[in-house]
């Protein structure tokens, strides 16, 4: 057995198609588009390698055949955020073998080490959290976008390892094809008749304005859940959204006025991943494309909430459900959408478990985020203890 280091084209290669090799009898996964896993590890292009560093490796049998892959990170703008120095593991993929996925799970360990970390959150994204995060554990259905799909052993793995939970992401999905309960309903409509309230989608050509309101409310709304919060930037929210251009619908996108003061949004996006998924992680001319014509004969049929926010003056008054009030009016002029999967939640945030449950959605799936201390004397801290008490949160949500 052999680690290597991905320091060649031929690495880079093998660490980009073995998620190919092993899910290739799993209709459930969506091969990720090598372009923008190749952008993540580049150091010209992701911004977090102005302030941190990555490393992959793949791992290879006796007969030279790859049979795992995985990537550490760190980023020291994080560096105070836990009680202990963390860095980072991601884009863990492996077969079925403790000593192929130890051997990964070392490579990444003594890396971290090496660079004065004291533990390993995984598996996790070099960016932003609302790609490649988490090990899903439980709810194994057809992969939406930006969400990690794994294989059921894969919690196997992580925890013979020594990792521990840090913290859950749950997922809950939206039939559009049911009424909304009748309480949430009756909230809707009194928010949107409110005096002071306005309610509008996203407009393209008015982008500058909305991208500073999104800003604004993003930064009030989650400062308080994290020391290391970096507030958003508008210059990378321009990036996002070209990046987003050729599957974004202006109508999914939503923002809460009172007074025409921004406190709160929504951003949904066309789950895109029911076209990638017959691409194979490849974006030729061909693809393009054939996504155009998948696009245009409506194979789009769910939509999944990207990122949400509601400024802390107005949490619990209800603005929420009054976006859900305009999204619904526009699912009703498309009706070949069928579900909304909801932005995943962390366990730590029951106040948004309880939003999502008010509209009548299920939890569907459970990603796990892990951490592993390097000392293994140290006691173990999970992420905001003070907030994850499982029993004051609903319980019919956690029977996994």
């Amino acid at each position: 057995m052999q680690i290597i280091p991905v320091d060649t084209r031929q690495h880079e290669r093998a660490f980009l198609d073995f998620p190919r090799k092993l899910y290739r009898n799993d209709p459930n996964h969506v091969v990720q588009f090598d372009s923008e896993i190749k952008k993540s590890f580049n150091r010209h292009i992701n911004p977090y390698f102005t302030h941190g560093d990555a490393i992959r490796w793949i791992a290879l049998n006796d007969r030279g055949e790859t049979v795992g892959r995985i990537a550490a990170f760190y980023d020291t703008h994080k560096d105070e955020a836990d009680y202990v120095r963390s860095g980072g593991c991601g884009f863990f993929e492996s077969i079925d073998d403790q000593q192929v996925a130890f051997l990964l799970f070392d490579s990444a360990k003594t890396w971290l080490q090496k660079n004065g970390y004291e533990a390993m959150t995984g598996p996790i994204n070099f960016g932003e959290n609302d790609t490649n995060w988490g090990c899903l554990v439980q709810g194994f259905v057809p992969q939406a976008l930006g969400m990690n799909y794994n294989l059921p052993y894969y919690k196997e793995l992580f925890e013979s390892y020594g990792f521990h939970l840090y913290y859950r992401q749950l997922s809950f999905h939206l039939d559009l094809q049911k009424p909304f309960p009748e309480r949430f309903w009756k909230i809707a409509e009194w928010i949107n008749h409110r005096e002071g309230y306005s309610f509008r989608h996203f407009d393209p050509k008015q982008a500058a304005r909305f991208v500073e309101d999104t800003a604004s409310i993003y930064n009030q709304a989650w400062s308080k859940f994290r020391k290391d919060f970096t507030p958003m930037d508008p210059a990378s929210l321009y990036d996002e959204l070209r990046k987003i251009k050729s599957i974004m619908d202006p109508e999914m996108i939503w923002y809460a006025y009172h007074n025409n003061e921004p406190i709160s949004f929504y951003m949904f996006l066309p789950d895109a991943n029911q076209i990638f998924r017959h691409l194979n992680g490849k974006l030729h001319l061909v693809n393009k494309l054939r996504f155009l014509n998948y696009k245009r004969k409506h194979t789009i049929t769910r939509a999944r909430g990207i990122v949400a926010g509601v400024i802390p003056k107005f949490q619990n008054s209800g603005v929420e459900s009054g976006i859900f009030y305009q999204l619904r009016q526009v699912m009703d002029r498309k009706p070949h959408y069928k579900e909304f999967e909801l932005s995943w939640v962390g366990d730590f945030n029951p106040k948004m478990i309880s939003i999502y449950m008010a509209t009548g959605a299920i939890h569907t799936k459970t990603h796990h985020t892990y951490s592993y201390l390097f000392d293994r004397e140290q006691p173990y801290q999970r992420f905001m203890e003070e907030a994850v008490d499982e029993s004051k949160l609903p319980q019919n949500i956690l029977k996994l």
